[in-house]
C-alpha cells in the first residue's frame, strides 16, 4: 500500500484565498483547471476544494484567520510554474480571465519561452513551453551574461 493516495504527489500545494469559490472559477477559466471536489459551508466559504492543472493536484480554502489560515495579499504569495503546450496562447488565456501580466512570453536562455502572470488572488504564476535543450555548459555561460547585464 502506498502511503501517497492515487491522484496525488509528494508535494502537494495548499492555496488560501479571500474568495475560495471565485479563485476556483478563476483558475479554471485562466489555466484550464478541473475542480476536483469542493467542501463549502453553508455560507459558501470554501472550507477545502481540490483542482488539478495538468496532472498536478492544488488544494484551496478561503481564509480562516483564527486557525492561522490567512490569504497573502496580492503578489506576495507563492509562486508556480505551469508547463504548457503554447505558452503564448496559455498567458492570453490568463490575462483575458483576469490575471495581471508582469512579463511577457519570452525566450529565455535556459531554453523555455515563459512569462509571468498575478492572479487576482496574491499568487505568482510562469507559464512555459520548453522550446530548445541548452547544455549545462551553455546555460551557465548565458546566466553568468545575464547577471553581468543585470547588475550594472
Amino acid at each position: 500500500m502506498s502511503t501517497t493516495p492515487q491522484g496525488y504527489h509528494s508535494v502537494t500545494p495548499s492555496l488560501t484565498v479571500r474568495d475560495g469559490a471565485a479563485a476556483l472559477d478563476f483558475y479554471v477559466r485562466a489555466f484550464g483547471a478541473v475542480e476536483v471536489f469542493r467542501m463549502p459551508e453553508p455560507s459558501g466559504k470554501i472550507m477545502h476544494a481540490e483542482f488539478t492543472i495538468g496532472d498536478s493536484r492544488i488544494m484551496i480554502s478561503d481564509e480562516y484567520p483564527d486557525y492561522g489560515a490567512i490569504a497573502p495579499e496580492l503578489g506576495k504569495g507563492g509562486s508556480f510554474m505551469i508547463y504548457v503546450t503554447d505558452v503564448d496562447a496559455a498567458f492570453e488565456q490568463a490575462v483575458a480571465a483576469g490575471a495581471t501580466a508582469v512579463q511577457p512570453p519570452t525566450d529565455m536562455f535556459w531554453g523555455d519561452r515563459s512569462g509571468k502572470l498575478n492572479d487576482p488572488f496574491g499568487y505568482r504564476w510562469t507559464l512555459a513551453s520548453h522550446v530548445r535543450d541548452v547544455s549545462q555548459e551553455d546555460m551557465e555561460a548565458a546566466a553568468k551574461t545575464w547577471a553581468e547585464g543585470n547588475n550594472e
